[in-house]
């Protein structure tokens, strides 16, 4: 009894609502001024007219090009992104048989009511309370309402308030009944019909994450709304009634599957087509052949995630980190992810394909996935000179989108990134940071000829460090040259071309640490884990770790004649409604003036040829532009690196260890290929195709005084201990070497002579050789002017004791006959006593007397020589 009486009461309840309605429906001028006399009535004036309508979740996508000029006509999809599958489209891009369906299936009155259908809404409530079978009698109008409420739930970035929505939404109460039903009316009164059924259509649910008619067209039939044929048509208008019990994606269902013709849809397909027969939407022949014709999908899975994009799965992982992290995309990283998931956007890339193509090829060819004992990783990162576009970004494993075991050949990991951006703490470069020590060099005035102590040593003492104070390293640093290359006093030049350790260690002794590592700041170096860079003593040849795109943004800051744009991996992006849309923009800043630019590219140029460390990669590149490089190898050859640029496109090539066990590249082999020289394999093979594409330019020519190194006058510091000695010639800038003893009259232990001689000039730099003083030695004294009888007393006599020689000069001074006139060696100069000594005596030789008057000076006759004698 008691159901009974509810089932009366709900009856009497939904016919006061079916009145309220139809005055507000037929005149709404009177619901709406307050004119109703009951309670109810005020109660429904009260609800909320106009529900606003915000955009729509759609599927983004991710855009490579082949070509810059023309992104769109050249776009290649990489991934699509969406929580509701759903591309939004225009009435005239539907199918008429998919509006004809929805009307005679859902609402065969839309054309008429005003937002509610009052006779199927009441017809609805009295089967329903009547105790029969619950039986919809929502309008279109009142279904899109409810669309709506339930995507604005979905857009709560809080799981529980969005959880509480959608109940609210959803719940079938007379209160949420009625709010619906009044929103259905306010929204008619703002909106035409066909706008109001488009919307329907693109905001319906298909089953599954499939939202919008054109996704559900993709998905089941493999076409497009417009062309949807009219069986098709009424299946999936079909589905939305149900999605659960309908959707077509459930081949193996029992009672909706591929063994019985997916009866469940049918049925409602069929009756849809009966409906729209009966309210001549369709003629019999159309019907009779839809009825006929056998449910056939062809499910089509539109590419979701970065694993869709193959060998460029992680240049697109990396655009999506950017999406999220960017502030231009949203507030915070939730909300950014969401607007890009959500917005209908299509992000063209700065990808370039045929590079990227060439950089997978060449990793795929030379760098296996996975190494017995050895997590091996291969990297390709480059850059656009100039712009920061990133045009290729590659590595040897497999695109993942979970974490995976280490050695695998599948990874979440991007290796060419930061771990804020989805990579790894980044690898140490080795020696290709050497060129920020370089930058600091020629920033300070040094130059390129300029000369420094490339000693291999175990005690490097103090470095200066204006930032933490003076590092004296004692004994605990002593890197050695891993070659063999290099001397003791090696120019910043040739410590370039052959990457000499110890020629750097030598330039930074003369730097400042902290200087050092602002520089390599001012390029955009920073290290991958987002710690500080290291700037001590080792730092110098590469101890920090480093993202391979940082290294490629710096090398491409050099050759942009040092001024250094952050790196961008988006070109444009249009919105749903094919407005371009605000994208995050590189920023340039000049990292060293052009001039130290210029002498950096001069040096940096030196390694790609001859008996450079990059000559290899210099030699295999085809076209042949004007390239820069640096070659890098870390401790037992762990990493191996080759780094360069064109004027046009930089890239980074690196063979690394990943994780846990090492291999010494330099004994390992990649199908007979050594792994150290991989690099010099797969950097000419992208950069072949950059400088075939973009070509290149000569870099500006360095200046005189950035290559040579300033003369300056070498100290005399004849007579000094060697200690003080050593000191007065480093406080010059020169390279002090002990040149062993000699003979010398000065005291045993004082400088006795150095090379160059004081007084001369050399640059600064240069080697300069002391000898001491044994204490042994005399000075050749004083003769000239004596006789021969008293210079050979003088020499013979001790302490000299010399061997005297004696030759003849002849003199036309009459005083100097049979004097000394000189000696060799010279007068002062230190010997050993004992040694041959060489006196000049003169010989008096008289004058020719004048030629008389008019007579001819003896040129020619042949007669004036007094026959044939010279006096």
């Amino acid at each position: 009894m008691s159901g009974a009486l509810g089932g009366f009461l709900g009856l009497v309840g939904m016919s006061a609502v079916a009145g309220i309605l139809v005055t507000a429906a037929v005149a709404p001028a009177v619901a709406l001024s307050g004119m109703a006399a009951t309670n109810t009535i005020n109660v429904f004036d009260s609800l909320p007219e106009y529900l606003s309508i915000d955009r729509l979740s759609q599927k983004s996508n991710i855009y490579a090009s082949t070509n810059a000029e023309d992104p769109v006509g050249t776009r290649v999809l990489l991934a699509s992104f969406y929580e509701q599958n759903r591309v939004d489209v225009a009435s005239d891009a539907i199918s008429q048989f998919a509006k004809d369906a929805a009307i005679a299936g859902e609402d065969p009155r839309f054309m008429e009511h005003g937002g509610v259908d009052i006779q199927s809404s009441f017809n609805g409530a009295v089967q329903t309370m009547a105790g029969g079978d619950t039986r919809g009698g929502s309008s279109i109008t009142q279904q899109y309402v409810k669309n709506v409420l339930i995507q604005k739930c979905a857009v709560m970035p809080d799981a529980d308030e969005a959880a509480a929505c959608y109940d609210d939404a959803t719940k079938p109460t007379a209160d949420r009944k009625l709010r619906e039903m009044r929103l259905a009316i306010g929204l008619e009164k703002k909106y035409e019909k066909v706008d109001i059924l488009r919307g329907y259509l693109n905001i319906a649910g298909y089953g599954g994450s499939v939202y919008g008619i054109e996704a559900a067209a993709s998905y089941y039939f493999n076409t497009t709304a417009l062309n949807l044929t009219l069986p098709q048509a009424a299946s999936l208008v079909a589905i939305v009634n149900n999605p659960v019990k309908f959707q077509l994606d459930r081949p193996d269902s029992e009672t909706n599957g591929a063994a019985n013709g997916y009866a469940a849809n049918k049925g409602r397909r069929d009756y849809i087509l009966n409906e729209m027969l009966t309210y001549d939407k369709i003629t019999q022949v159309d019907y009779d052949a839809a009825i006929a014709a056998p449910i056939e999908p062809v499910i089509t899975v539109p590419s979701t995630g970065c694993q869709t994009a193959g060998g460029s799965a992680y240049f697109c992982d990396y655009v999506t980190k950017i999406l999220k992290s960017d502030p231009t995309f949203g507030a915070d990283a939730d909300a950014r992810l969401a607007n890009f998931k959500r917005g209908g956007f299509n992000v063209y890339t700065t990808l370039d394909l045929e590079l990227q193509s060439a950089a997978e090829t060449s990793l795929n060819k030379y760098v296996p996935k996975t190494y017995p004992g050895w997590d091996v990783g291969g990297v390709v990162s480059s850059v656009k000179v100039g712009t920061g576009e990133v045009l290729a970004m590659a590595q040897n494993k497999d695109y993942s989108q979970v974490e995976q075991p280490a050695g695998s050949n599948f990874t979440s990991i991007n290796y060419n990134t930061d771990r804020a951006a989805g990579g790894s703490g980044g690898f140490q470069p080795g020696s290709t940071y050497k060129v920020f020590t370089l930058a600091e060099w020629l920033k300070e005035g040094h130059a390129l000829t300029e000369r420094v102590d490339s000693r291999v040593k175990a005690n490097w003492g103090t470095f200066q460090d204006s930032c933490l104070g003076p590092q004296n390293y004692g004994t605990k640093f002593g890197p050695g040259n891993d070659g063999g290359e290099g001397g003791p006093n090696e120019s910043a030049l040739r410590s370039t071309t052959r990457s000499i350790n110890t020629g750097f260690i030598g330039m930074a002794k003369k730097l400042d640490l902290c200087g050092i590592r602002k520089t390599a700041e001012a390029f955009g170096v920073h290290a991958a884990d987002g710690g500080a860079l290291g700037q001590n003593a080792s730092s110098v040849i590469g101890t920090n770790y480093i993202a391979p795109l940082t290294m490629a943004v710096a090398f491409a800051g050099i050759a942009n004649n040092g001024m250094t744009c952050s790196p961008i991996v988006i070109r444009s992006m249009i919105g749903s409604d094919g407005a371009e849309l605000p994208i995050p923009k590189s920023t340039c800043t000049q990292s060293v003036s052009p001039e130290v630019a210029a002498g950096m590219q001069y040096a940096m140029a030196t390694t790609t040829t001859g008996g450079g460390t990059a000559a290899e990669s210099g030699r295999r590149t085809s076209p042949r532009e004007p390239i820069i490089g640096k070659t890098g190898t870390t401790d037992k050859a762990k990493d191996t690196w080759m780094s360069g640029a064109s004027s046009k496109v930089a890239t980074v090539v690196g063979v690394v260890n990943v994780d846990g066990p090492e291999k010494n590249q330099r004994f390992t082999k990649f199908n007979g290929v050594t792994a150290s020289l991989v690099r010099h394999y797969v950097w000419p093979d992208v950069m072949s195709v950059a400088n075939a594409k973009y070509g290149g330019d000569a870099f500006p020519e360095a200046s005189s005084n950035v290559i040579n190194a300033v003369a300056v006058p070498v100290p005399d510091v004849r007579g000094k201990s060697m200690a003080d000695a050593k000191s007065t010639l480093e406080a010059a800038g020169f390279f002090f070497v002990d040149g062993g003893a000699t003979s010398s009259e000065l005291p045993a232990g004082t400088v006795a002579s150095t090379d160059p001689a004081g007084g001369s000039a050399s640059t600064r730099g240069a080697t300069i050789t002391a000898r001491s003083s044994d204490g042994t030695g005399v000075t050749i004294p004083s003769v000239i002017g004596k006789n021969e009888a008293d210079a050979r007393s003088t020499l013979a006599a001790a302490p000299f004791g010399f061997t005297v020689a004696k030759t003849e000069q002849p003199t036309t001074n009459k005083a100097q006959d049979g004097k000394v006139m000189a000696i060799q060696p010279g007068e002062g100069t230190a010997s050993r006593p004992g040694d041959a000594v060489t006196i000049v005596i003169g010989k008096y030789t008289a004058p020719a007397p004048a030629p008389a008057p008019g007579q001819d000076d003896g040129g020619n006759n042949g007669n004036n020589g007094n026959n044939g004698q010279n006096e």
